[in-house]
């Protein structure tokens, strides 16, 4: 499963996150794996207590200047999920000067960067080897993954990150 923004809070509901408050979980056994685009961590609950205990691989994906245009999610919010997970493979690609509507085909009111076509490019590179190594079991995916092909299609001020 994926999403972005409110879908991306849908989908840590949905793939293993613990709903703040109650510890209830909504997870579904039918997902394997997720790719959350600008992932956020709930702000009546730590970040450990909400994603300590997904079970599945999680690829995130945000940028430097991923703020929401709703909502108080911020950059601290967004960053403090990858070290949350503990119980799984985990991936986070923060793409530099990366606006919330990076993910998108188009800008949003009040964007200020330029868009960067490489940001594409690597949403495109790492979603795809993640999907293939997860959903498929492509090991050579996996590799790539795991290995140098992340930096092979990033820039330099890209951050990268994973946890096998």
């Amino acid at each position: 499963m994926s999403g972005h923004s409110f879908g991306a809070v849908t989908t840590e509901a949905v793939s293993g996150e613990a709903l703040p408050l109650s510890g209830t979980k909504l997870t579904d056994p039918r997902i394997r794996a997720a790719v959350i685009f600008s992932p956020s961590t709930p702000v009546s609950t730590t970040a450990e207590r909400a994603f300590g205990a997904v079970k599945i691989p999680w690829l995130m994906m945000t940028g430097t200047k991923d703020t929401a245009p709703i909502g108080p999610a911020d950059m601290k919010s967004r960053l403090a999920v990858y070290p949350a997970l503990q119980g799984a493979p985990k991936y986070q690609v923060v793409l530099n000067n990366a606006e919330h509507s990076a993910f998108t085909d188009r800008a949003l009111p009040g964007d200020r960067e330029p868009r960067n076509p490489n940001h594409h490019r690597v949403i495109l590179a790492l979603s795809t080897a993640f999907w293939d190594a997860y959903l498929r079991g492509d090991r050579d995916a996996l590799a790539w993954l795991n290995g140098t092909g992340p930096r092979s299609v990033m820039e330099p001020a890209d951050d990268w990150k994973a946890s096998p």
